[in-house]
């Protein structure tokens, strides 16, 4: 759900919300009660307005990214099959049910 900021000229208050696009709110007292926050002495009818924000972008993180930070990244193959696609070194590059020697490296990747 996305996040909105709302000014209140008759208080002087900035406040965040979560709500849907389809939902409205043009008043102090409809805002309040989105926000799950007391009226206070503001009056109720008080005008707010929408304010311009930000948008947040998300970036698709590759393999290689996760691989250099030392995650690991594990894409099913078939059943009981997994590809290591961030293997290093001596890591097998599958890992198959039912045999531990195929198991990532987690050991040298987690440290304290």
């Amino acid at each position: 759900m996305p996040k909105y900021e709302y000014f209140c000229e008759a208080n002087g208050e900035t406040v965040t919300v979560k709500h849907g696009m389809d939902f409205v709110i043009r008043h102090w007292g409809e805002l309040c009660f989105a926000s799950q926050r007391p009226l206070a002495e503001t009056d109720f009818d008080a005008p707010v307005r929408k304010l311009m924000s930000a948008v947040a972008i998300s970036f698709p993180t590759g393999n290689s990214t996760y691989k250099n930070t030392g995650f690991t990244k594990l894409v099913k193959r078939d059943e009981g099959v997994y590809e290591n696609v961030t293997a290093t070194g001596d890591e097998h590059r599958y890992m198959i049910a039912g045999r531990p020697e195929t198991l990532p490296h987690l050991y040298k990747k987690i440290g304290d």
